[in-house]
């Protein structure tokens, strides 16, 4: 069991690294391999439109620090991607790492039953971090799951973090760790 984990927070220390970051030391005790790629350290550029991934190539054209992550990515069992809500919406670092992604598309991808390059099987496990109530942002997890979806990452989970600065963070702190635990021993099951 492979574990890609894309973690799209600019603070090393962020929330949603540290929940990532617990799913993945309990996914390796249970015998899956992490590989966890910041964002924020990568020189990339985002996807620039060219359609080389569907006319000249079976995936992305362009070569930076961010091919690395996509061919983990290819080839990982779970992606797990951990992103701040950053107004109203993924980080920009994460939101090019999906842009990205457009190229694990077949080129005949509006029209194929099979729309994606990907091995069948792949799960797709979301963080999101926010400093809203529950009540905001709602819609971020549905819209990317589906068009993840549509790239071939099945069984989509979410761990949300709703961490407004507050008394009680500590307890709250604690029932992410327990969730992000766990959904990694139900996303991590073989078989």
């Amino acid at each position: 069991m492979k574990i890609t984990c894309v973690l799209g927070s600019p603070r090393s220390d962020g929330v949603s690294t540290a929940v990532a970051r617990q799913f993945c030391a309990t996914g390796e005790e249970v015998g899956a391999h992490a590989e966890l790629f910041t964002l924020s350290r990568l020189r990339y550029r985002g996807c620039q439109g060219c359609l080389q991934c569907k006319t000249r190539l079976d995936r992305c054209v362009l070569e930076d620090d961010l091919t690395a992550v996509l061919d983990a990515t290819r080839q990982a069992d779970v992606l797990l991607l951990a992103t701040p809500v950053y107004c109203g919406d993924l980080s920009s670092q994460a939101k090019g790492f999906v842009d990205r992604c457009f190229s694990f598309l077949k080129p005949d991808y509006l029209t194929s039953s099979v729309p994606h390059r990907l091995a069948p099987g792949k799960r797709l496990v979301f963080v999101q971090a926010q400093g809203f109530p529950e009540q905001v942002h709602g819609d971020l997890f549905p819209r990317y799951a589906a068009q993840l979806r549509w790239l071939g990452f099945e069984d989509p989970r979410l761990i949300r973090v709703c961490a407004p600065q507050a008394p009680g963070l500590p307890a709250a702190r604690e029932r992410w760790m327990q969730q992000a635990r766990e959904t990694a021993l139900a996303a991590c099951r073989t078989g």
